[in-house]
């Protein structure tokens, strides 16, 4: 038999192209680290910083990765939101407001102007108050429990008061919402 014993291994069928070749790329890093100086633990010492320097890599394209899918989902919720509050705001007319609405936002107590009709239905529940930039929007309820379900801190939701229990023997001392100082 002639050629190499790896051509020889190859023809028998106990070897694979891929082995021969991995095995070629050995031989000759062995071959060069004898040419610059290095010892074969030395070249392997290498070769495991190098790998701990890519698993290093991944590491950091991951967390990379992560923190601008978590980015770009909190802007898709942030125009949601704004969408949201854009299409369904319920107008304050300017002319008859003059009812001071007081709500608590976080620990401040805030006022928003509003007509009689929208203090009723801001009593009984029917509206909400969502958070836009700088300013207040009334929105309905609804809307305002899907805004606070992306992000609780742009709804102020109010609950819906149910009706008053016939039975209950404090019916009639009810304070209310709207009460001046």
């Amino acid at each position: 038999m002639s050629g190499s014993l790896q051509d020889q291994l190859l023809n028998m069928g106990l070897a694979n192209k891929k082995q021969a070749q991995k095995a070629k790329k050995e031989a000759k890093k062995a071959k060069n680290a004898k040419k610059a100086g290095q010892l074969p633990d030395e070249l392997l010492a290498a070769e495991q910083q190098a790998e701990a320097a890519r698993e290093a890599q991944l590491k950091r394209d991951k967390e990379l990765n992560q923190r601008q899918k978590e980015e770009k989902e909190k802007r898709a919720a942030e125009a949601e939101i704004k969408q949201l509050i854009d299409s369904n705001t319920v107008e304050i007319p300017k002319k008859d407001s003059d009812i001071a609405y007081n709500f608590v936002q976080g620990t401040q107590v805030k006022k928003l102007y509003v007509n009689k009709e929208l203090q009723t239905k801001l009593m009984k529940g029917l509206l909400s108050i969502a958070i836009y930039g700088d300013s207040h929007r009334l929105v309905p309820t609804e809307i305002a429990e899907r805004i606070h379900k992306r992000d609780p801190d742009m709804a102020i939701c109010i609950e819906q008061k149910e009706d008053i229990d016939p039975d209950d023997p404090y019916a009639g001392y009810e304070v209310p919402d709207d009460l001046m100082w």
